[in-house]
């Protein structure tokens, strides 16, 4: 199923030059963060530690503003919204559910926080794309939302980093010794 406005739906986009793969790329990562508010939910419900639970939840409420700073973006470049099918997070997520379905206690909670990291290091690569894209290409008001959604995404990552190193990893491995 393909999220694009209907000129997107019957004719195949050519991409010839910066500006298209710009715009193509801000299509798929805003299809991207729309389809992370729908499998958060999720990851939290599953989610058996109380800190993976939390670090979703707030991560949702996060992913709900990257996607109006995004709407921004598409604004200051004169594009109306919209997202173009990612494959790539489709499979991250993917991943994810069967985690929920084949995974059980700490190591669900070691699968899971794993599984949100893969999405996260996809999400910076597409920032910083986009952000140095933008740059390149003049969007003077397009770099700074991009630049905030970036660092957004990289404390994201440290701060599971963090879980994972701390708390996570550590709980899973004392219950495989036990």
């Amino acid at each position: 199923m393909r999220v694009a406005s209907p000129p997107f739906d019957t004719e195949e986009i050519i991409m010839k030059n910066l500006a298209d793969i710009f715009e193509h790329t801000l299509q798929d990562v805003y299809y991207a963060e729309n389809a992370i508010t729908k499998a958060l939910p999720k990851v939290a419900k599953a989610a058996k530690s109380a800190e993976l639970k939390k670090a979703a939840e707030e991560h949702l409420a996060e992913t709900k503003d990257q996607i109006k700073k995004l709407e921004q973006v598409f604004k200051s470049i004169g594009k109306k919204a919209s997202g173009e099918k990612c494959d790539a997070i489709e499979g991250l997520i993917k991943e994810a559910d069967g985690l929920m379905e084949e995974a059980e206690g700490t190591a669900l909670d070691a699968g899971l926080l794993a599984a949100c990291q893969a999405v996260e290091h996809y999400e910076i690569a597409r920032y910083g794309s986009l952000r140095e894209w933008a740059k390149d290409l003049g969007h003077d008001e397009a770099h700074k939302p991009l630049s905030e959604i970036l660092d957004q995404e990289k404390a994201t990552n440290n701060k599971l980093t963090n879980l994972a190193v701390t708390a996570i990893n550590k709980t899973t491995a004392a219950k495989k010794a036990a």
